[in-house]
């Protein structure tokens, strides 16, 4: 497929006024009849956004400044549904909640801080390095160690890891998150953070899974695009568990970080 026909597709396509429908460039990392959840984290982004727009008063000039997302189950690359709500109104914080069902069963619920927008320019700064610049480095094939439908939609520019465990890379996609519809440069950033958990990999994805029952992404900065930068640190215990932990970064410098915690085992052997 050629970059031009690939800049008319898309992650989603709206079904309804709550509903989308994912293409295969939403396929998973680990299963590609499931969802990569990168792009959906995108796509309840989106729909908050729509939510805040949609409601008397809008967003009230408060931004989002932190999303929690818990993934409670398999998330099958079907039709799926996302309602918001606000569990804490405020005029200076509020926290909303979003909740992504697919055939009447809750997948994913997320939880977003609004916080107040103030100016704070004259003490805004941050002892965090920039990462080099996405045009500085080499792509990075990613589909040659991934399957699915998302890892290669991505443009992948990564410096060179010195070990396991330990990268830094740049992530942009010509795929645009719903069909038809503009999507905030907010919404376009977070549907590539959780890419993370396969750029700094402990241990080859053929030999042992580690997927990822959360991401949280903390923001001091509002994001702008197209890049997403992600310097990484993926950590594994010995009982099970691992961490994957991101510096996140657009074009201008640092904007904020990700975790993700990770369920550790090893591949199952054919019988």
């Amino acid at each position: 497929m050629s970059s031009s026909d690939l800049a008319r597709e898309s992650y989603y396509q709206r079904t309804g006024a709550r509903a989308f429908k994912p293409t295969a460039h939403a396929g998973g990392a680990w299963s590609t009849d499931e969802q990569h959840f990168s792009p959906l984290a995108g796509l309840v982004v989106h729909a908050i956004d729509r939510w805040l727009a949609e409601r008397p008063g809008g967003d009230g000039g408060l931004t989002l400044g932190r999303i929690g997302y818990d993934i409670l189950g398999r998330i099958a690359l079907d039709e799926c549904e996302i309602t918001v709500e606000s569990v804490r109104p405020g005029r200076t914080i509020e926290l909303l909640e979003a909740t992504v069902v697919i055939g009447g069963r809750a997948v994913v619920r997320a939880r977003a801080w609004l916080l107040a927008t103030l100016d704070t320019s004259a003490v805004a700064d941050s002892p965090i390095a920039p990462l080099p610049a996405p045009e500085d480095l080499a792509p990075w094939a990613m589909d040659q160690e991934w399957d699915g439908g998302y890892v290669a939609s991505v443009d992948l520019r990564r410096v060179p890891p010195t070990r396991r465990g330990r990268a830094a890379a740049w992530i942009s996609s010509r795929v645009d998150l719903v069909a038809g519809e503009p999507s905030s440069a907010l919404a376009s950033f977070v549907a590539l953070v959780d890419t993370a958990n396969g750029i700094a990999v402990q241990q080859d994805p053929a030999e042992w899974m580690f997927p990822n029952v959360d991401l949280t992404v903390h923001l001091f900065r509002q994001p702008r695009g197209p890049w997403t930068g992600l310097d990484t640190t993926a950590s594994f215990g010995p009982t099970g568990q691992g961490l994957t932990s991101s510096v996140l970064h657009d074009a201008d410098g640092p904007v904020g970080q990700a975790e993700q915690i990770l369920t550790v085992r090893p591949q199952p052997r054919p019988r």
